[in-house]
Formats: structure tokens, C-alpha cells, sequence
């Protein structure tokens, strides 16, 4: 399959080139926005084309979140120095960066899966690393997935009240707010703490995970003993 217009040489359609489309789109229009017709005529072919290429939307999502990570990874280099704090720390930041760099980049990546082995390499070293640190396997992807759900929903979160950087959608004035919940005075002053200051609040959620992952597991404390094999962590889940 071939697009661009007639009486110039045509540019060969493929995978990634729809996936770059649809991501140069996605800040325009929005998930919502984003149809194959409109991608499409972005590409200057008509929609079925892109049946070649992806059966469905969903197939179209998973590779613009495989694209995302692509992208993410060149961006994000790993210290072999890290230690597993500071490997969860620096990749979940490095994640809600890529997620925030897109309109809805969150719900982009949100239950979309890989289309190849892209993480595959990024995820064994985490892996390797925090095993080597005392965790078990069953642990490790614990830690890691619990820190990525985490940003996932975060970042979901606040392009829901920020869609973009700067951009702040109605009905999430905190002045408004605080004077609707006059009657709830720690609800109402509560709302900074919710619908604010988005930066500092995510640094200091991620912490607190990391903090809690430590103290469960009780690797990295001064008074570890142990650690536990028992099993009471979820099942590794697939990339």
C-alpha cells in the first residue's frame, strides 16, 4: 500500500508510519477524536488502507504504546549504578514524562499491550537488579508492576483535570470548589492536594511506594531481616 497524492512520488505506507500519524494526531484531537477516517486523510488514503496494516483500533493503540515506549526508552538512559530504588524512582519518572508528552497518553497506554519484545531488555535488567538485591522474582514484578500501575493512574488522572501541560479543562477551578464544599471544610481545602501541583504530588506518591515496598519486603532497611519467600506477592504478569 502507497499514499500521497497523485503526479508525485508516493511515500510507502506502513506500521510505523501510521503510528506516527495517529501519535502527531492524538495531541489534536484527543483519544476520543482519533478515528482511522481521520488518520486517513491525514495520510491521504482512503480508511481501508489501513486494514493492511492494523485489523482494528486496538491493534492501531498497541503499537502507537509500542511507539511510546520506543521513544520513552531512547530517552530515558538506566544507570548499571542504580540502585532499586533509585531504578524505580528514575523509570516511573521517565514514564509519566512519555505518557504527559502526548493528549491522553495514559489512556493510550492503558491496556494496550507490546507488539513485539521492545520492553523485553529494559524489564530484565530492573528485574536482574532488584533480584540481585534480595527480592524474589515474585516480588520484583510486585514492585515494579504496583510503581507502574501507579503512574499509569496518576498521569490518567491529571490529563483528565490537565489534558495538556498549561491547559486545565472546566469544572475543576479550585476556587469554585472550595466554595461548593463550603460545608466540608477538610474536603474543600483538601482540593490542592487532589487537583494541584501535579509534580511534587507524584514524587511524593511514588515514595511513599517505594518506602512501602521496602518495609513489606524488607529490603533496604537498616533492620531487614529475612526476606520472605512466601509467596504473598501476585503472580508475575506478562509483558
Amino acid at each position: 500500500m502507497e499514499s500521497g497524492t497523485t503526479g508525485r512520488q508516493r511515500t510507502p505506507l506502513d506500521r510505523g508510519r501510521v503510528a506516527d500519524t495517529a501519535l502527531r494526531l492524538l495531541n489534536e484531537t484527543g483519544l476520543d477524536g482519533l478515528t482511522l477516517r481521520a488518520i486517513a486523510r491525514e495520510l491521504d488514503v482512503k480508511a481501508p488502507a489501513l486494514y493492511w496494516h492494523f485489523k482494528d483500533k486496538q491493534a492501531l493503540l498497541d503499537e502507537m504504546a509500542t511507539e511510546m515506549y520506543r521513544r520513552m526508552v531512547a530517552g530515558t538512559a538506566l544507570d548499571p549504578a542504580d540502585t532499586w530504588r533509585e531504578r524505580l524512582l528514575r523509570m516511573n519518572r521517565g514514564l509519566r514524562a512519555a505518557l504527559l508528552g502526548y493528549r491522553d497518553g495514559a489512556r493510550v497506554f492503558s491496556g494496550s499491550r507490546f507488539t513485539g519484545a521492545v520492553h523485553a531488555e529494559q524489564m530484565e535488567q530492573t528485574l536482574g537488579l532488584l533480584t540481585a538485591a534480595g527480592f524474589t522474582l515474585a516480588q520484583a514484578v510486585a514492585a515494579t508492576n504496583t510503581t507502574y500501575l501507579f503512574t499509569l493512574g496518576f498521569v490518567t488522572e491529571e490529563q483528565g483535570v490537565e489534558p495538556r501541560p498549561g491547559e486545565r479543562r472546566e469544572g475543576y477551578d479550585l476556587a469554585e470548589r472550595a466554595s461548593a464544599m463550603a460545608g466540608y471544610p477538610l474536603t474543600a481545602a483538601a482540593g490542592p492536594e487532589i487537583f494541584a501541583d501535579y509534580d511534587r504530588r507524584f514524587a511524593e506518591g511514588l515514595a511513599l511506594i517505594v518506602d512501602g515496598v521496602a518495609a513489606r519486603y524488607g529490603v533496604g532497611r537498616p533492620d531487614r531481616g529475612p526476606v520472605s519467600g512466601s509467596g504473598t506477592a501476585p503472580p508475575a504478569v506478562a509483558g
